[in-house]
């Protein structure tokens, strides 16, 4: 790969670790409940892993916190292809606002993307979520439709796409599994594949219903560490649930992860569940539900057992849709237990961990037994 067009949307994942499920219109709202940019941070953890392989790489970014900022901390010299402040119609320009105090938007993302094509870079690496690459996406099928207008478009004539995982829910299979991944990726692909993009409804998913849609088939470098579109359904657990009940400890404090399986463990514990979001109960007591990091942290009393449920076909147990379970709330636990039907394992290869602390990621790799039923286990590598 000789060049590359990078872009950060900042604000994708500041509304997990509070709760909010997602960050479509709830900016204003996370930054009240203490939110901080997770995005920048990610964008530097790819870049760095992409300069150690290669270092000559041109990259061609957005200015300031957009992919200015990660590029130049990763030690590359990036050339500026887009700065809202002057490029963008918008009121930025007239007041002179910095970039950093402001919010960007999808139309700043997509204004990149564009540039970078004409630029005619090798690949485009996205950090944000199911919404960012559907911002990105939509310029890249643009590219392929005016090729095709134009009658210059041939196999292999779509520049493709990848993603550096920082969103709070992420359905597409577009993304590394980590920023490192990322970096990687991206210095040593030699041939691509179709994967797609899809979206999610955050109103209806903060309500807890899912609602996906397709939104585009793109190309992305193929390699084994591009997770898999999540898979929704997850099978029977009525009896994972009711094993998992029978052996609740009085005096320890569960904290309950999102999603249907551990959703039937707090149904079979008389819990009104929130279906996506994180409850903390202990002796019979919902302490926090639906509960973002503070209020998890501010009812935590040892000993504490956190129970999550890998993604069926992606195989996450941290670091998708959960990232209220955070590094420090997880350094609070001295058991974890996951749960997960024998179908839904037999769709996942190995199991992958991916919070903002490398430390606690790799505490957790290594072989980790799973609870499959009212008696059974598996043993399964986290990678």
């Amino acid at each position: 790969m000789d060049a590359l067009g990078v872009v950060v949307n900042p604000i994708a994942g500041m509304g997990g670790r509070v709760g909010l499920k997602g960050t479509d219109g709830k900016v204003p709202e996370a930054r009240r409940l203490g939110a901080e940019p997770r995005a920048p941070d990610r964008a530097r953890d790819a870049l760095r892993s992409l300069h150690r392989r290669g270092p000559d790489v041109t990259v061609y970014t957005a200015a300031g916190v957009l992919g200015e900022h990660a590029a130049r901390d990763a030690g590359f010299d990036p050339e500026v292809v887009y700065d809202p402040a002057t490029d963008a119609d918008t009121d930025r320009q007239a007041t002179g606002v910095d970039l950093d105090e402001t919010e960007t938007t999808a139309a700043d993302t997509q204004a990149a993307v564009r540039a970078f094509l004409e630029r005619d870079v090798d690949l485009v690496l996205f950090v944000g979520g199911d919404g960012t690459a559907v911002d990105v996406a939509e310029v890249l099928e643009d590219e392929s439709d005016s090729k095709r207008d134009s009658n210059e478009y041939g196999a292999g004539d779509r520049t493709p796409m990848l993603g550096v995982p920082a969103g709070v829910k992420i359905y597409s299979s577009v993304f590394a599994v980590t920023p490192a991944d990322a970096g990687r990726i991206a210095a040593e692909f030699d041939r691509v594949e179709t994967r797609e993009v899809n979206d999610i409804d955050e109103e209806a998913y903060r309500e807890g219903e899912v609602r996906t849609e397709l939104k585009a088939v793109v190309p992305v470098p193929v390699a084994p560490d591009i997770q898999s579109s999540k898979q929704l359904s997850s099978g029977s657990v009525d009896s994972l649930a009711s094993g998992f009940a029978r052996e609740i400890d009085d005096g320890r404090t569960y904290v309950f992860g999102p999603g249907g399986t551990v959703g039937a463990i707090e149904e079979e514990l008389g819990i009104d569940s929130s279906p996506l979001g994180v409850d903390v109960w202990r002796d019979g007591e919902v302490l926090a539900r639906d509960a973002a990091e503070s209020d998890i942290l501010a009812v935590l009393e040892d000993p504490v057992t956190i129970v999550v449920s890998p993604i069926g076909g992606q195989g996450f147990v941290f670091g998708r849709g959960n990232h209220q379970i955070s590094p420090a709330v997880i350094e609070r636990a001295d058991e974890l237990e996951v749960v997960a039907s024998e179908e839904k394992l037999d769709g996942i290869d190995a199991l992958h961990v991916d919070t903002d602390g490398e430390d606690v990621n790799e505490e957790l790799r290594g072989w980790l037994r799973v609870r499959t039923g009212r008696f059974t286990t598996r043993l399964v590598k986290v990678v």
